[in-house]
């Protein structure tokens, strides 16, 4: 683990993953997808279900990045993912039920834990989104999740989806300040190596107890809560 005081002086700016990290993805999607699944006769797992959409959704955008061709946005990436997963498995559905089911996420919720403890570290450092979610999806999602951002940014204005080089560094260029004043905070191993290959620092939210995996680029805190975040680089209380 760092050193917190050198952490501390060092940071500028907490930039953090939305879908996952902010907001409660599987749960929420999970929540909305359940009683249409059961309208539709379908009788496996919605936890299931939604981790086969995620899964899908994540390998679809590194294809399109992957690509080097025009960046597609990710409501797009979202509406050909569950396309295929509700064809795989069996249930018949509109394009319109695609879309609603792709909605769901500009409505997710926060984890519980999340505004206290982002609240307790505005008070020291800048907060910033950086998301692969579209700009007006984002803007959306702000009556839903309440957290006051210093700035939100869509990866869109890279022309490409983490954890791509591009992403990071254009993040740090719109915030103005150096890719190591930047402590990036991800729920997710991807975005945290992604960001640590890039340049920036990296907080690993460990909520679901896995063990990082050993790359060369290594988290420079992980933490099991926002709140022991905030408890270590914002203070108790």
């Amino acid at each position: 683990m760092a050193d917190i005081e050198a952490l501390r002086g060092r940071i500028k700016v907490c930039m953090f993953d939305q879908y996952g990290t902010v907001v409660d993805m599987q749960g929420g999607l999970r929540e909305a997808a359940a009683p249409w699944l059961r309208a539709k006769g379908w009788t496996g797992d919605p936890n299931s279900f939604v981790t086969w959409w995620r899964r899908t959704h994540f390998e679809n955008s590194m294809i399109n990045a992957l690509l080097h061709r025009e960046h597609m946005r990710y409501r797009d990436i979202g509406h050909l993912s569950v396309d295929h997963v509700l064809n795989r498995a069996g249930i018949e559905h509109s394009w319109e039920e695609v879309q609603m089911l792709v909605a769901h996420i500009e409505r997710l919720r926060c984890f519980p834990e999340v505004p206290e403890a982002l609240a307790r570290l505005q008070r020291r450092y800048r907060l910033v989104v950086l998301s692969n979610g579209d700009p007006d999806m984002l803007e959306e999602a702000k009556r839903h999740h309440g957290i006051p951002f210093d700035e939100v940014i869509s990866v869109a204005a890279a022309g490409a989806f983490k954890p791509h080089v591009a992403t990071y560094t254009k993040a740090a260029e719109i915030c103005g300040v150096a890719m190591e004043e930047i402590l990036f905070v991800a729920n997710h191993e991807f975005d945290c190596v992604g960001a640590k290959a890039a340049g920036m620092r990296a907080a690993f939210i460990d909520r679901r107890r896995r063990p990082f995996a050993q790359w060369a680029y290594q988290p420079d805190l992980i933490v099991k809560s926002m709140t022991e975040l905030a408890d270590l680089l914002g203070g108790v209380g």
